[in-house]
């Protein structure tokens, strides 16, 4: 029988999309096979890089503040987001997380990928298409 694991989000690592994650629930720190789940705070007009993640599915929780995301093949939608919203992100979709707001973003982020960075494929092909 595996053993059950407590973390609190202490440490931070510099995600591929430009934004500093607290290390959480992942391969790496617990042996998570199957999902992963971290703490991530953006702060005023913080930008994350356009990507996407292979395979893998995405929610969101926002804790507190709110931002924008702008998401599709062409980043051509924008969501707004703000505490208390839950947001899916399919496999495969383009998107990029804006912070246009004047508080800093904080959120929980859960993938079914159990290595955080090995899914995120970077679209700097998109990344002239957001203001």
């Amino acid at each position: 029988m595996a053993d059950c694991v407590k973390l609190r989000p202490e440490g931070t690592y510099a995600g591929k999309q430009g934004f500093n994650y607290f290390e959480g629930i992942a391969k790496e720190t617990v042996g998570a096979s199957g999902v992963c789940m971290h703490l991530l705070t953006v702060p005023p007009g913080g930008r994350a890089k356009a990507h996407k993640h292979e395979t893998h599915e995405t929610a969101i929780y926002v804790i507190s503040g709110s931002a924008k995301m702008y998401w599709g093949e062409r980043l051509e939608h924008v969501m707004e987001t703000r505490a208390g919203d839950m947001i899916y992100i399919p496999a495969d979709v383009p998107h990029l997380p804006f912070n246009d707001g004047t508080e800093p973003a904080v959120a929980v982020i859960a993938r079914t990928d159990p290595h955080e960075q090995e899914s995120v494929v970077l679209l700097p092909e998109l990344e002239g298409l957001v203001p």
